[in-house]
């Protein structure tokens, strides 16, 4: 499973138009769209990929990895697991450098800092990502349609996705995997999590070295963020070996340069994390609570659907609007500051998003941007 990143704090300063009501905007969520008309053959094939100067943000420091007790071991491991050269995964480690902005970055913030959904939405749905997102469709309409039809995951959500991650290719990351990687592997700051932490950068730099030795590319030109993630999507290496699809049938796994690579990779971890393709959309339904009424049974229950709507109405929990009968739900609270919280009735679909990233401000976010998208495609 892809590695959750902490998002950066500062607002994306492009608010939208009109700030619309709670109230508003959940029933403008729940209500379903119509199914999108056939891709036009005059749309454009090739993909849309706008990428920062391809240049690293740090000069690094020199630590001399490979005479490290932990790093000869683990080198030792690649050898006997997947037939390296030692020699050459010395010269490797050679050239790895040790990041210290990997480290401040992957500090976890500072707590008592108030969660604010709209505040949170305001960076994400907004007029820069929607143009680069109907621009992004258009461009990869076939693909999307693809995808769709192959994984049942529909073209607006996989449009959200990219979107969030990085605005369709252009905010990939300027770091060298490789250097961020071992940084992190082996020198992650103290926190209570570290050795796990440690751990798991470990599986990634072995991902990472394995995918560059299966595709023939030079483990040194894989560029991410700064904890590893990498390309269109931002997947860790782990997850390219095991969800990455080769969409375009060019032999190769792209998610730097191939959007249907990336279209195609986003459909299909979905679909392997519980994507139910027979579920119609909406994917949450805004629901109003009883005042007064015990919520705890009901919030914070874990990332699946497991309620009844008849279970949770009679804790006080109602569909705003008609709920589908037969699904099971769970109650997610959107917070927003000072102002009153949102709930809603998260489906199935909706954790199968959150499996890629564990926020619910994340998957709601992801939702209301490919809707945006598609609204403002016409459709």
């Amino acid at each position: 499973m892809r590695f959750t990143l902490p998002l950066p704090t500062q607002a994306t300063p492009s608010p939208l138009p009109a700030r619309f009501s709670s109230l508003t905007l959940a029933l403008s969520l729940a209500l379903p769209l119509a199914a999108a008309p056939a891709a036009q053959a005059a749309q454009a094939k090739a993909p849309v990929i706008k990428k920062a100067q391809a240049k690293v943000d740090y000069d690094g420091e020199y630590v001399n990895f490979a005479d490290w007790k932990e790093v000869g071991a683990f080198l030792d491991d690649m050898v006997a697991k997947h037939g390296f050269e030692r020699a050459k995964l010395d010269a490797l480690m050679a050239q790895v450098r040790y990041v210290d902005a990997t480290i401040q970055l992957i500090k976890p913030a500072p707590p008592g800092k108030t969660k604010n959904w709209q505040a949170y939405r305001q960076r994400f749905v907004e007029p820069v990502r929607i143009g680069a997102g109907v621009e992004f469709w258009n461009a990869n309409a076939e693909a999307l349609a693809r995808a769709e039809s192959v994984y049942g995951v529909p073209a607006d959500v996989i449009v959200g996705i990219i979107g969030v991650e990085t605005v369709y290719g252009r905010n990939t990351g300027r770091f060298r995997v490789l250097d961020a990687l071992t940084t992190l592997a082996f020198s992650y700051p103290d926190t209570p999590t570290r050795a796990a932490r440690m751990t798991f950068f470990r599986g990634e730099l072995e991902s990472a070295l394995v995918f560059a030795q299966q595709n023939a590319i030079d483990p040194l030109s894989l560029q991410g963020s700064y904890a590893g993630a990498v390309g269109l999507p931002q997947f860790m290496p782990s997850s390219i070996l095991d969800y990455g699809v080769d969409f375009d049938g060019d032999g190769r796994i792209d998610l730097r340069n191939s959007a249907a690579d990336a279209i195609g990779s986003v459909a299909n971890f979905l679909l392997r994390h519980g994507w139910q393709r027979q579920q119609p959309p909406p994917f949450a339904y805004p629901a109003s609570v009883t005042p007064g009424q015990p919520l705890e049974p009901f919030v914070g229950q874990g990332l699946e659907s497991t309620f009844h709507a008849e279970d949770l109405a009679a804790a006080g929990v109602f569909g705003i609007v008609p709920l589908p009968p037969g699904m099971l739900f769970g109650l997610i609270d959107l917070q927003n500051g000072s102002e009153d919280t949102e709930y809603w009735l998260a489906t199935p679909n909706f954790y199968a998003i959150t499996q890629y990233n564990r926020s619910f401000f994340y998957a709601m976010s992801v939702l209301e941007l490919g809707r945006a998208v598609r609204a403002a495609r016409g459709q």
